[in-house]
């Protein structure tokens, strides 16, 4: 059955609904994380992102005070947090009960919470970082991986955050929180000067750029899970 480009945009329209995305989102979570063998290819390539993101700061952590390791090594840090949401619903997951039905509790959503931001906030940032000095990076040795590998892997962090509130909850406190770490980040990086390794030293344009999607992240938050408190109501 042939579809018309008025029914393509009238279906696209539809994804403004909430409740659509709602469904659309479901529908996602359960294709990609329902199933026992899709979601253990998602975790393979999480501990593989994890690996990676540890290697790019192992060289460079031990310049930085052992105790602000969780905010320099960001993206590594957002990919431990999603894996840990995704260690916490494998119990779902190996029963064979829907994603929806997954334990619910305050702890799991300030974790799926702040791990939704960080892996939005840290999934966009290079996206803003490299090309910044984007003549410096796909001029450099191994373009390939040091520009579109990074960009590449780091847009799948945002798919991956944007499963969880198929499943998960969050709370005031917990968006607090995430939006207080991303806040803390900023300070840390560019206030004290603790920023990943770059091709360039960053300055202003970059430490504003990183609030703001901080920022974002967390109101995206706001936006795309329930709240925990209306589960209790």
């Amino acid at each position: 059955m042939r579809v018309s480009r008025f029914d393509g945009v009238r279906r696209l329209r539809r994804l403004h609904s909430p409740r659509v995305r709602r469904r659309v989102r479901a529908a996602l979570a359960e294709e990609l994380l329902g199933a026992p063998r899709s979601f253990a290819a998602v975790c393979a390539f999480t501990l593989f992102m994890l690996g990676v993101g540890v290697a790019y700061y192992a060289p460079t952590a031990g310049t930085v005070p052992p105790a602000l390791w969780p905010l320099y090594a960001d993206s590594a840090v957002a990919v431990a947090l999603g894996g840990g949401v995704l260690a916490a619903i494998a119990p779902t997951v190996r029963r064979g009960d829907p994603l929806a039905e997954a334990p619910a509790s305050r702890g799991l959503a300030y974790l799926q919470t702040i791990a939704f931001v960080w892996l939005v906030q840290f999934g966009l940032w290079p996206l803003v970082s490299l090309n910044l000095a984007f003549a410096e990076y796909v001029a450099a040795p191994d373009a390939w991986i040091y520009y579109w590998g990074v960009i590449g892997t780091h847009l799948l962090f945002v798919g991956l955050a944007l499963l969880f509130p198929a499943f998960g909850r969050t709370t005031r406190g917990a968006l607090a929180t995430a939006l207080a770490l991303g806040v803390a980040n900023v300070g840390l990086d560019y206030g004290l000067g603790y920023h990943p390794p770059l091709l360039y030293e960053p300055g202003a344009g970059l430490a504003a750029a990183t609030l703001a999607i901080a920022v974002g992240a967390v109101a995206l938050a706001a936006r795309s899970f329930p709240r925990l408190d209306e589960d209790a109501s």
